[in-house]
């Protein structure tokens, strides 16, 4: 269970603050980029999950708890003698039930003829957002396993299943993809 207290720390007074480790970190660290924009995308959904109902906002919900699973693992680099269940980590249990619900989801769908234009629907809208960012938090994850830090296998996996899920997601919350505003190649020259 979480206490929190007081909201308020002032240890980031000076940009700097702590992993789940302890670590002190600059704010601007990849790590805390990468978790932020988790953070961000479970703001997105959010939002979207104001515009849903029935199966897919019990996922969205579903997804918005996970992420802070997510944001937690991310936040706790694993330590080498790390034992399994130690710590709060993505399991490729959540990384295969994603993919199922891709699967669900797209099986409904009408067959994409273009490529799909955020918008639609107010939940569709929404949804791609919350795409763009997941995007923008996977590409930061490169960025920090490139720069030698860690990120499991099945946190990277997820990350990148998660984007997945939200563009069938929003399809579906345009009428299963009929009302998808499609891309229409150099309309405008």
């Amino acid at each position: 269970m979480v206490t929190l207290n007081k909201i308020y720390t002032r240890t980031g007074d000076k940009g700097s603050t702590r992993l789940a480790t302890g670590a002190t970190v600059s704010k601007a660290s990849l790590r805390v980029e990468t978790y932020g924009a988790v953070d961000e995308t479970n703001a997105c959904i959010g939002l979207a999950r104001l515009h849903t109902v029935g199966e897919l906002d019990a996922i969205l919900a579903r997804l918005q708890n996970e992420l802070f699973d997510l944001g937690a693992d991310l936040s706790t680099p694993a330590a080498p003698d790390e034992a399994p269940g130690q710590k709060l980590r993505i399991l490729d249990s959540q990384v295969a039930r994603i993919e199922s619900e891709i699967d669900a989801l797209n099986d409904h769908l009408s067959p994409l003829t273009s490529f799909v234009l955020p918008g639609g629907t107010p939940a569709a809208a929404a949804l791609h957002q919350a795409r763009t960012v997941a995007r923008r938090a996977e590409r930061i994850a490169v960025s920090l396993m490139e720069s030698g830090e860690e990120v499991s296998g099945p946190a990277f996996r997820y990350l990148n299943r998660l984007s997945d899920l939200l563009f069938v997601a929003a399809r579906h919350a345009n009428d299963q993809g009929r009302a998808d505003v499609l891309w229409v190649s150099g309309a405008t020259r």
